[in-house]
């Protein structure tokens, strides 16, 4: 887990903001392989949003794995582009593109440093046709940060065994989603969108983009991790099959 004091009871908000990234990293990769869709490499782009502007990363990166796990398990990437590893007591799956990882790094550390800030409000993984643009998956990542530690420097306590039993919850759920989600059956793109504050200050890398919203979508609440400092609630809502409305 992120790096602690000397008590493995005590978490700080430098310590829980890299629990929080981290997760991300790996519920994004857990989302998207083997199942047909990506034929070929979707384009990838970062999003922010200060209250309700988005912006986002204007470069594109090329085969991107962006919370690998959702990529995984959506069949956004191929399962040969992938390599088991093992972390919260469970075997994961992580993209071995040199340049996934790259991005992987340069966002994880850009979404810690707006936590330990106390800025960052909500992360959402969208999944888009890459023909029509159209919304069919939206994987959001809602975070309450406990303000009187972020102004007062108060550390919290509780156990890395009792985060990880909570994260791991997640990770099944994540899992177990693609047996009631609608199949991905065409190419894919994904966007990753952060939800800041408005006083926040804009990387100049990043450009405008809108909310990528489901018209009346399906939702689905998973389970939620909470390390005291952050608390993080997962929710997927995706776009109803119209098969599935006759």
């Amino acid at each position: 887990m992120a790096s602690r004091t000397a008590s493995k009871d005590i978490i700080t908000l430098k310590g829980s903001a890299a629990i929080v990234s981290e997760f991300f990293g790996y519920a994004a990769n857990r989302c998207g392989t083997g199942r047909g869709t990506a034929a070929s490499s979707p384009l990838i782009y970062l999003r922010r949003s200060v209250v309700r502007k988005i912006f986002g990363i204007s470069r594109l990166i090329r085969g991107v794995s962006v919370g690998c796990s959702i990529l995984y398990n959506r069949g956004v990437y191929p399962e040969e582009s992938f390599a088991r590893v093992k972390k919260y007591g469970l075997p994961m799956l992580l993209t071995q593109d040199a340049a996934v990882k790259t991005f992987l790094t340069s966002l994880t550390s850009q979404l810690s440093e707006w936590l330990e800030a106390g800025q960052l409000q909500r992360i959402v993984l969208v999944i888009m046709s890459k023909a029509t643009g159209e919304v069919l998956e939206r994987w959001n990542f809602n975070i309450v940060t406990d303000v009187e530690v972020v102004e007062k420097g108060v550390i919290k306590e509780k156990s890395d065994k009792e985060i990880m039993r909570e994260i791991q919850a997640i990770m099944r759920q994540v899992n177990s989603c693609i047996s009631f989600l609608p199949c991905l059956e065409e190419p894919c793109i994904f966007d990753v969108l952060a939800y800041t504050d408005a006083e926040t200050a804009v990387p100049f890398t990043w450009v405008e983009s809108d909310a990528k919203l489901i018209d009346n979508p399906q939702m689905v609440k998973l389970h939620s991790f909470d390390t005291k400092i952050h608390k993080v609630d997962t929710l997927v809502s995706y776009k109803v099959d119209d098969l599935d409305d006759e």
